[in-house]
């Protein structure tokens, strides 16, 4: 129920079409694309004063905190892809945790399961990562010292910024769930009756402390003083489970990005605890033997080809997949051809695979938000990094952190709540994301940085939910396999499919009637949707150059030189 009700929502809510759109403008300098239009100022201030794309990546990360507070954030968490010009490769996993405290059962009261535990209030609310992620990334890659790469995002929170029509929307459309809570109450409502408006300066002057904070004494300015003592003092106000040890003892990961080859080409994707390498590999794998260019983009049997392999891989997804530190993944096998094949048997060009036939596949030996931001970046050196980062639902948690100015996830809501129980997006899972003590939960979030040849060739992703998975996956198919350039692929209609529930989605402006009808007469059942994700792409043409794909279905920019 939670699911139909977040989907009727965002059809009557969503900003359709918003978004400035390219000119098929190209750039040879560097390119920043994300969904704020500060943000994108601000990574290409970065590149101009002699930073690269990581500085940029970690200048963007803390002014989203500011100027997109539904989801940029320090209070959540996400993944960053590195593909640098001498051909290394990274993954930075700064995903949440769950809390020492956390329990399997957390959520269940009198004997059921209580899935608005794990949506609003404090505890849905993760141990947050992207403040040491940032700074991981940083001491590792960048050129530019912490300080300096976090001026202009401080800039914006002590001077303030212009709010846009959509963000002055947004804040105003959750003034009744903000005003549960006295500090986002006091940060993010007005005291009089009346709503933001665009144009208004929203100054955020605790939020610009913090920053200044993190800015002067790094790591320990937020996980220890004053910002973890404010972190740990809103967990007694609500009775919340986070405390100074998790905060202390978070840490995030670097991982080996997932590589998989599909013809030319080879995406480098964000391991596991993100879901979207397995996803993305096991679809590439499944439709690879189809003639995809000759059905035609967005045909009927395309289409009804590409979501019969999304529906077996997110099946797979339920089942087999969590955060590797906890579970045992079969990798191998989930990707192998072999497997993949198998897996496709029963598909028919003829006719959909009833979602409650189809199951997990058998290995032997075996027994997500739509309010994430994805942004990419690609500098004068073609170096390379694709961020999706993430409070989980708009505004995460809703609850903020009084004296520090921010707000806190509700990524909880992304584990197995209760095993066989979907969560706010309808995605089933099991045992291998059931709630652990410091266990990442799942994510859907997917940025990927895809070679040709050895040479970068574009820089994906997307905000949505499961959403992100599919809307990554067809961002690649739109120019690996007809051709598309940056700013046709990134607009150009979706559908999507994750097995449960049994809907295949599609981008209201997108399929024509007679596709739809095909697709219905295949046994389909269709959903119109007014945002299939929202991606923010980098292509690198032949010469060189950089264009952007900007999302006309949300806000975003691009900025370049």
């Amino acid at each position: 129920m939670r699911f139909i009700l977040l989907l009727l929502t965002f059809v009557f809510t969503a900003n359709s079409l918003s978004a400035q759109v390219l000119n098929s403008k190209s750039y040879k300098n560097g390119l920043v694309v994300t969904a704020d239009r500060y943000a994108s100022e601000v990574g290409k201030e970065i590149l101009q004063k002699g930073g690269n794309a990581v500085d940029a990546a970690v200048a963007v990360q803390f002014a989203l905190a500011v100027t997109l507070p539904r989801a940029g954030n320090i209070g959540g968490g996400g993944f960053m892809v590195i593909r640098l010009e001498n051909g290394e490769t990274a993954a930075l996993d700064f995903r949440e945790k769950a809390p020492e405290q956390a329990s399997r059962n957390m959520y269940v009261r009198n004997g059921e399961f209580d899935g608005d535990l794990s949506w609003e209030g404090i505890l849905a609310v993760g141990v947050p990562g992207t403040v040491d992620g940032m700074i991981k990334a940083l001491e590792r890659y960048g050129r530019l010292p912490l300080d300096m790469v976090m001026q202009p995002a401080i800039r914006l929170a002590r001077d303030g910024y212009e709010l846009s029509y959509s963000h002055a929307e947004d804040l105003n459309n959750h003034k009744d769930t903000f005003i549960k809570y006295q500090a986002s109450a006091n940060y993010f409502t007005l005291e009089d009756s009346t709503g933001f408006e665009e144009g208004d300066l929203f100054v955020q002057k605790d939020l610009a402390t913090t920053l200044e904070r993190i800015a002067r004494f790094g790591r320990e300015g937020f996980y220890a003083g004053p910002t973890a003592d404010a972190i740990v003092n809103e967990m007694k106000r609500y009775r919340g489970l986070i405390s100074h040890r998790d905060l202390r003892n978070y840490e995030s990961v670097w991982r080996d990005p997932v590589a998989v080859d599909y013809e030319d080409y080879t995406l480098h994707i964000m391991p596991p605890p993100s879901s979207g390498s397995v996803a993305i590999a096991q679809i590439l794998k499944m439709i690879n033997d189809y003639n995809l260019k000759e059905m035609g983009h967005n045909s009927a049997n395309y289409v009804h080809t590409v979501a019969e392999a999304m529906r077996r891989a997110f099946a797979d997804r339920s089942y087999y997949l969590g955060d590797p530190d906890f579970v045992d993944i079969p990798m191998d096998e989930l990707t192998s051809e072999y497997y993949n094949d198998v897996r496709m048997g029963s598909f028919s060009m003829d006719s959909a695979t009833a979602s409650t036939s189809l199951s997990h596949g058998e290995i032997a030996g075996y027994v997500e938000s739509t309010e994430t931001t994805h942004f990419s970046i690609v500098d004068k050196d073609g170096n390379a990094v694709a961020v999706t980062t993430t409070l989980n639902g708009s505004f995460g948690s809703h609850v903020s952190v009084s004296g520090a100015g921010f707000l806190l996830n509700n990524e909880m809501d992304d584990f197995s709540a209760q095993p066989g129980e979907p969560n706010a997006y309808g995605l089933i899972g099991a045992e291998a994301n059931a709630i652990e003590p410091g266990k990442r939960m799942l994510s859907s979030m997917s940025p990927t940085i895809v070679t040709k040849n050895g040479k970068i060739n574009m820089v994906l992703g997307a905000a949505g939910g499961p959403r992100i998975i599919t809307s990554t996956l067809q961002s690649f198919l739109n120019r690996a396999v007809f051709d598309m350039r940056a700013q046709q692929a990134t607009s150009a209609p979706r559908f999507h499919h994750q097995w449960l529930p049994d809907v295949l989605l599609f981008d209201d402006f997108g399929l024509s009637p007679d596709t739809q009808e095909l697709l219905e007469a295949k046994g389909h059942r269709l959903f119109p949707y007014p945002a299939i994700g929202r991606a923010h792409n980098i292509f690198v043409e032949p010469d060189g150059l950089l264009t952007g794909g900007v999302d006309p279905r949300g806000d975003g920019f691009a900025a370049g030189y």
